[in-house]
């Protein structure tokens, strides 16, 4: 699809000064984003209201991006669309082929202010169009003039009693399925018109009963064929059913109409083979809609309950939800506590415990407890609402190899077509003889829809969008939300992965590591008492740390007094009539500080030093003017960390690096802890954008892992950005908002799994694309030089196209074998430490 261009308005400050930095910052945020070509911003005179005005103006791929996608952007800079500007995805059922895609868009995008981009193997239609310019209802009404029908946005789920029905009619599957796919049945019934025609030739029968069954076969198996073929010329397009269809009745004008009959009753047999197997990869992604309920049972004031339907639920409602029932909206939890499990969303494949205060999510399953929920969103905004609405978006965009295919068969069936002219016209008056039997005319057009059977790119059409649909199906699945083919593509090319380290690698919270007592009196137990006590009053994140090591300890509780902070050293209160001091040791020499024993003192220094040496902050515990302790902290390494590295190492990754605004000995422990190649520490956010531009040209294709908000500017200079934790970690909405891709689990072993789709979709893209191209560079030559019947060339033809269609279905069934390899025994190399910055901003 040709480029386009598009504006939106923009509104800045009021101060003057900031207006060169909003539009710099704008352009910078959307210039370098997948398929946007061009971003200018153009100034407009003030209005009478005094606020200064500006149209941002985008030049942009269609097919890679949707209008959908590109609001997203701008509002992350800080603009919006037009609300004259709609994008819908509908799903339509009545598009025959995939060849019927590009009749289709073309009628719909000569609609004018209509941007519509039509799959065949998602059954989707993107639609964007200004409502000034056109409605819905023209929209609609162009669909009607190709036999496509819009279905309604939410199909009716069944009900437990209607899936009862379903079991119970399992023994008639396979009559259900032909009444479903109209088109199979009606190749087999042409199917077995052609075998009786074929067997009253054979035994010289009739004329009469021959050519009544042969016209029932043409019909039969041709009808959709001459349906797409006619609305592509209208269209002025020439496309492969052209070309099959040119083919087939050029046979019978040669009084071969058994083997025109084939070839339309194998095409036809190869499309409704097609559509079955793109229903199958549908049905993967069309399982997201189902996870979620109908119905909520909503509690009111006085304790009672009322059952309504999700759609009607408000923010703030409280729902109950009982054990075994899945969750009907987002919410915390404010009554109860169960074990949920979150595999349908997230892929989680154990149950998470919740409590009060913790989210839940709508289509998870409540396990063993009762619970109570408050609605924090509506229906349509909830996290399973915009997993199902991108991952629509995704399968309507195009990837780059479905782009070039589109491409090549634009001008390639004309020149097919030309050549197929030469083959009838030219040999015959040069008076060449025919490689058949025949005369010279009737043997050399012959052949010539021999090659116009073999040269046809069926194969070639359906393997990259099958292929493609399949991937975004299980990746989906498996808890990993891909936007696009693109991105799909992409990823599988990644052969450098960077990482965030605070929240991406580790956990994004210090926690304690270390407790040393410095004197007899005091054990583990009682110095972590006495710091808890003391620290239980404050916000920050170290005391946070200390109170919940204390709480998960059990520790006794103590009550301190006069509690005051030391600014800039640490803290200071009274517990059970001591004296508690707790901050860094610095506090010991600051004026006023109490006299601490030299001996004592060194003793603390020896153990801070092996502690900070580790990458951890320490803190000193001073009671009653006596060093009692040393107690360690640090922002812990995620659980499998390097496990996943070593995953990904095993997949083909050339190098892992990690990019942090933490200081150089952080960065370095960490990254020898789970086997990080290099790091680069002390990094401004510009500084790990402009990293990440050098790793891409220093390795050609990057993708960037990080947690979706401070990281967003790397993430969108990256080949592909990754977010982790798209619908369980913090921040969950601008994650699945910025990323090409998010683990919607807070958990990175889904990173290999990931790459590992990725990996095999776009091996199995290429493998398709090799096949048909293989099958048509050498079956078309051999076909135009006499030595291939249109007996062989429909059998190749139509095997090649059901092949990679099956082969595409091979990603459904992908499984990802993950190594439990010990962190602790793995042997990892000293990771290379790079180029620091000047400052330590996270």
């Amino acid at each position: 699809m040709a480029r386009k261009t598009l504006r939106v308005p923009l509104r800045f400050p009021d101060n003057p000064q900031r207006w060169g930095a909003c539009a710099q910052c704008i352009e910078q945020r959307i210039a370098n984003r997948p398929g946007i070509d061009g971003v200018r911003i153009i100034p407009e005179p003030h209005p009478s209201n005094g606020f200064p005005r500006a149209v941002l103006e985008l030049d942009y791929d269609p097919d890679l991006l949707s209008l959908a996608q590109i609001n997203r952007y701008v509002e992350q800079a800080g603009g919006c669309l037009d609300e004259s500007m709609a994008y819908l995805v509908l799903p339509i059922e009545g598009l025959v082929s995939p060849r019927g895609e590009h009749a289709v868009q073309a009628a719909l995008n000569k609609i004018p202010g209509v941007t519509a981009s039509i799959s065949f193997a998602s059954q989707t239609l993107r639609v964007e169009f200004d409502r000034r310019q056109c409605a819905l209802p023209e929209i609609v009404r162009q669909l009607d003039r190709f036999g496509i029908r819009v279905l309604p946005q939410a199909p009716a789920k069944q009900e437990p009693e209607a899936r009862k029905a379903d079991h119970a009619r399992a023994c008639c599957k396979q009559v259900e399925s032909a009444v479903h796919h109209p088109d199979l049945l009606t190749a087999i019934v042409g199917g077995f018109f052609l075998a009786g025609a074929w067997t009253v030739h054979a035994l010289d029968g009739p004329e009469a009963l021959r050519l009544p069954l042969l016209a029932a076969t043409y019909v039969l198996c041709g009808w959709r064929t001459a349906i797409v073929m006619l609305h592509s010329l209208r269209q002025l397009r020439l496309d492969i059913d052209l070309l099959m269809f040119a083919a087939a009745f050029g046979a019978a004008f040669l009084g071969h109409y058994e083997e025109g009959g084939l070839l339309l009753f194998l095409f036809a047999l190869g499309g409704a083979g097609e559509r079955l197997a793109m229903s199958r990869a549908r049905r993967a992604i069309q399982a997201l809609a189902a996870v979620a309920p109908q119905t909520a049972i909503v509690l009111d004031s006085q304790g009672g309950q009322r059952e309504v339907r999700v759609e009607q639920l408000s923010v703030g409602d409280r729902l109950l939800v009982r054990p075994g029932q899945r969750v009907p909206a987002d919410g915390p939890v404010v009554a109860g506590a169960s074990a949920v499990d979150q595999s349908p969303i997230t892929g989680e494949a154990i149950p998470v415990e919740k409590t009060v205060g913790d989210p839940v999510y709508a289509g998870s399953i409540n396990g063993d407890g009762l619970l109570t929920i408050q609605v924090s969103k509506p229906s349509s905004e909830n996290t399973i609402a915009k997993i199902i609405r991108m991952v629509e978006e995704a399968q309507s965009t195009k990837s780059p190899t479905q782009q070039f295919t589109d491409q090549v068969e634009r001008w390639y069936v004309p020149i097919v077509l030309i050549i197929t002219a030469c083959l009838i016209v030219i040999p015959p008056l040069l008076g060449l003889p025919s490689p058949r039997d025949d005369s010279s005319w009737a043997g050399w057009f012959y052949q010539a829809m021999a090659f116009l059977t073999a040269a046809s790119p069926c194969a070639l059409a359906i393997g990259t969008p099958a292929a493609v649909l399949s991937g975004i199906g299980r990746a989906a699945r498996g808890g990993v939300l891909i936007k696009g083919g693109a991105h799909l593509e992409n990823l599988g090319r990644a052969r450098v992965v960077a990482f965030d380290k605070t929240g991406t690698l580790t956990r994004g919270r210090p926690e304690v590591t270390d407790i040393i007592p410095l004197t007899p009196a005091w054990d583990q137990t009682e110095l972590l008492a006495m710091t808890a006590a003391v620290e239980r009053g404050s916000q920050h994140p170290l005391a946070e740390a200390l109170v919940a090591e204390a709480d998960a300890r059990e520790c006794p509780h103590r009550n301190a007094e006069r509690v005051e902070q030391i600014p800039g050293f640490g803290i200071v209160g009274t517990v059970e009539r001591q004296r508690v001091m707790i901050g860094r040791v610095g506090m010991l020499h600051r004026p006023g500080a109490p006299s601490i024993d030299p001996d004592a003192l060194a003793a603390a220094r020896h153990h801070i030093e092996k502690i900070e040496a580790q990458g951890k902050t320490t803190m000193v515990v001073v009671i009653d003017d006596k060093i009692a302790g040393v107690i360690g902290l640090a922002d812990q390494p995620r659980a499998g960390a390097a496990t996943m590295i070593g995953q990904l190492k095993r997949l083909g990754i050339r190098r892992t690096i990690m990019l942090t605004g933490d200081n150089a000995r952080t960065a370095a422990a960490v990254a020898s802890q789970i086997g990080i190649d290099e790091y680069h520490a002390e990094l401004l956010p510009q500084d790990k954008l402009q990293k990440v531009r050098e790793l891409d040209r220093a390795y050609g294709r990057v993708a960037m892992v990080g947690d979706g908000i401070n990281d967003a500017p790397a993430m969108a200079n990256a080949t592909v950005g990754i977010a982790v934790g798209g619908a369980s970690g913090g921040g969950s909405d601008v994650a699945l908002e910025t990323a090409d891709v998010a683990l919607l689990a807070d958990d990175l072993k889904k990173l290999p799994e990931a790459i590992g789709v990725s990996r095999l979709s776009r091996r199995i893209i290429i493998q398709n694309l090799c096949f048909a191209l293989g099958v048509m560079g050498v079956l078309a030559p051999f076909a135009a030089m006499g030595y291939t019947t249109i007996y062989t060339a429909v059998l190749f033809h139509e095997g090649s196209t059901v092949l990679v269609v099956l082969n595409a279905l091979r990603i459904l069934a992908y499984r990802h074998h993950a190594t439990d390899t010990s962190e602790a025994d793995t042997p990892w190399t000293q990771p290379t430490p790079g180029t620091r910055a000047a400052s330590a901003l996270r």
